[in-house]
């Protein structure tokens, strides 16, 4: 198996109709290497602290 194959297949949960990666929503922006895909639905993520989060890091 080629190495782009090979590549194709580990990222096709990533991949979108256009052929590139697409990332969750609220992961598009973090720097942290734990994006989810597009096509999952955000069900935890340690990182992300919402508006609405009650233990948010206070600043300062």
């Amino acid at each position: 198996m080629s190495k782009s194959k090979r590549w194709k297949l580990e990222w096709s949960f990533f991949l979108g109709e256009n052929g590139r990666r697409q990332y969750n929503k609220l992961c598009k922006r973090c720097i942290h290497g734990c994006k989810q895909s597009f096509r999952a639905s955000l069900v935890q993520c340690p990182k992300y602290a919402g508006k609405g989060a009650k233990n948010t890091p206070k600043k300062g």
